[in-house]
C-alpha cells in the first residue's frame, strides 16, 4: 500500500505556539474537559468529497489540486487509492470518524447495477480499512444532485422515473452505511426546491418528498439501521429555493408529515447563514426542539453569498456552537464532520493537513471556553435574572397559563411604571472575550 504523505507523521499536540511544521496548538485529545476528553467530545470527521475528491475549479477556472491518489489506471483504481490516502490522512490527524456520499466512493457505471457493483467493491476495502484502523464512519449519503438525471430533482422530481431511480440509490446507499455501523444517514436535499412556481406542481412535490422520507424511515427500521436519520437545511443552491431552507421551515415540514420522530437535523454553518441566521440560531432552535443531531463544522465568508465551505477558524463561532452541544448533554450519535475544503490556490497536499489542523484547534479553543462559560453559569444566570418578572406575581400567573386578556387589561390599568432590565449586550460581550481569551 503506497504512502502518499511520507513525511508527514502523526500530528501530535504541542504547547509552543512558535514551533514550526504541522502542530496541534489547541487541540490536545487526551486532554479533559469537564470530564471527558477532547476527542470524546468533539468526534471530529473528515469529509471525503472535499478532502478527498475537491479538484479545485470553480465557475472561473480548471482544477488546480494536486492529488497523487486521482493518477490512478482507471476510475476504480483511482477510488482504490483515495480510500488508502484518506485513511492515512485521518491516521496521522487522529480523526476518528468520516462521511461520504455514495458517488465520493466508487465510479457510477453504465447501469444501476454496475454502479451498486463497484460501490460493493470499495465498500469491502473501507470495511478492512476500518477494522485495521478503528476509524469509524459518523455518516453516509446518497449523491441525487450531480448527475443530470436529477436536473429537475430527486424525490421531487417531475419525472417519476427519477424518483423510482433516487429511491433505489438511497435504498443502497442506507444498506451501505448499515454495514458500515454508520451512526448516521444524512438526507441534503441539493435539488429538492424550484427556480420558478411558473412551472413547480408545489403540492406534490412536498408531497412526494414527504412520501420518500417516510419510506426511508421505514426502510431503516426493516434493515435494522440504529443510526439517526438526519435532514441537512439549506436555503438555495444549487436551486433557487430549496423546501428544506432553514431548520425552522424544515421541522415545520416534518411535523406537517407526521415525520419529526424518525428525524434530527444536520446542521452546517454556512447553511446557516446563507438562511440570514447566525450558526448558534440554527442549533439553537434544532437544541430546544430536541432535533439537534449532529454538526457540518464549516464557515463562508460573510462578503459571498454563496457556499464557500471554508475551514472553521472564527473562535467566537466555535465557541457558541459548543456552548449548544454541551447544553444538549454532547454528541450520542453525531459529530463535527469537516464539511469543508481548502482553497483554490491552496493546491499541496499537505495544505489538508494545515487545514483540519486549524479548524481542530479552532474547535479545541471554543470547547474550552464554553464549558468554562457552561460551567460558571455567568449567561444563564444573566438571562434567569432578566427574565425573573415572570417569576413572581402576574408574570407567574402567565407563565403558569393561569391569566386571561381581562385580567391582563385590569392589571395593566393599575397604578405604577413599567421599569425593563438592560439588555447589557456589550458587557456580556466583553465578557465571553475574556472566557475565549483566557480558555485553556
Amino acid at each position: 500500500m503506497k504512502e502518499y504523505f511520507p513525511n508527514t507523521g502523526k500530528i501530535e499536540y504541542s504547547g509552543d505556539r512558535f514551533k514550526k511544521g504541522p502542530c496541534f496548538r489547541q487541540y490536545n485529545a487526551g486532554q479533559t474537559v469537564g470530564g471527558k476528553t477532547m476527542e470524546e467530545h468533539l468526534k471530529f470527521s473528515m469529509a471525503f468529497w472535499h478532502t478527498m475528491g475537491y479538484g479545485g475549479s470553480d465557475p472561473f477556472g480548471a482544477d488546480t489540486m494536486v492529488r497523487p491518489w486521482q493518477n490512478g489506471s482507471s476510475p476504480m483504481k483511482i477510488a482504490e487509492e483515495k480510500v488508502y490516502a484518506a485513511f492515512e490522512i485521518m491516521q496521522k490527524l487522529g480523526i476518528r470518524y468520516f462521511c461520504f456520499h455514495d458517488r465520493d466512493i466508487a465510479p457510477e457505471g453504465n447501469t444501476l447495477a454496475e454502479t451498486n457493483k463497484n460501490l460493493d467493491s470499495i465498500v469491502k476495502i473501507i470495511k478492512k480499512m476500518m477494522s485495521d484502523t478503528g476509524i469509524r464512519l459518523l455518516w453516509g449519503t446518497a449523491n441525487l444532485f450531480t448527475n443530470p438525471r436529477f436536473m429537475h430533482g430527486a424525490a421531487t422530481s417531475c419525472n417519476a422515473d427519477v424518483f423510482a431511480y433516487a429511491a433505489a440509490q438511497v435504498k443502497k446507499a442506507m444498506e451501505v452505511t448499515t454495514e458500515l455501523g454508520g451512526a448516521g444517514y444524512v438526507f441534503w436535499g441539493g435539488r429538492e426546491g424550484y427556480e420558478t412556481l411558473l412551472n413547480t406542481d408545489m403540492q406534490l412535490e412536498l408531497d412526494n418528498m414527504a412520501f420518500f422520507l417516510q419510506m426511508a424511515a421505514d426502510y431503516a427500521k426493516e434493515i435494522g439501521f440504529e443510526g439517526q436519520l438526519l435532514i441537512e437545511p439549506k436555503p438555495k443552491e444549487p436551486t433557487k429555493h430549496q423546501y428544506d431552507f432553514d431548520v425552522a421551515s424544515a421541522l415545520a415540514f416534518l411535523k406537517s408529515y407526521g415525520l419529526e420522530r424518525d428525524f434530527k437535523f444536520n446542521i452546517e454553518s454556512n447553511h446557516a447563514t446563507l438562511a440570514g441566521h447566525t450558526f448558534q440560531h440554527d442549533l439553537r432552535f434544532a437544541r430546544i426542539n430536541e432535533m439537534l443531531g449532529s454538526v457540518d463544522a464549516n464557515q463562508g465568508d460573510m462578503l459571498l453569498g454563496w457556499d464557500t465551505d471554508q475551514f472553521p477558524t472564527d473562535i467566537y463561532s466555535t465557541t457558541f456552537c459548543m456552548l449548544e452541544i454541551l447544553e444538549m448533554g454532547g454528541f450520542k450519535k453525531g459529530g463535527l464532520n469537516f464539511d469543508a475544503k481548502v482553497r483554490r490556490a491552496s493546491y499541496r497536499p499537505d495544505d489538508i493537513f494545515y487545514a483540519h489542523i486549524a479548524g481542530m484547534d479552532s474547535f479545541a479553543k471554543g470547547l474550552k471556553a464554553a464549558w468554562k462559560i457552561m460551567e460558571d453559569g455567568v449567561l444563564k444566570d444573566f438571562i434567569s435574572k432578566k427574565y425573573e418578572s415572570y417569576s413572581r406575581g402576574i408574570g407567574k400567573k402567565i407563565s403558569g397559563k393561569e391569566t386571561d386578556f381581562k385580567s391582563l387589561e385590569k392589571y395593566a390599568l393599575g397604578p405604577g411604571t413599567i421599569d425593563n432590565p438592560s439588555g447589557r449586550q456589550e458587557y456580556l460581550e466583553s465578557i465571553l472575550n475574556e472566557y475565549i481569551f483566557t480558555a485553556e
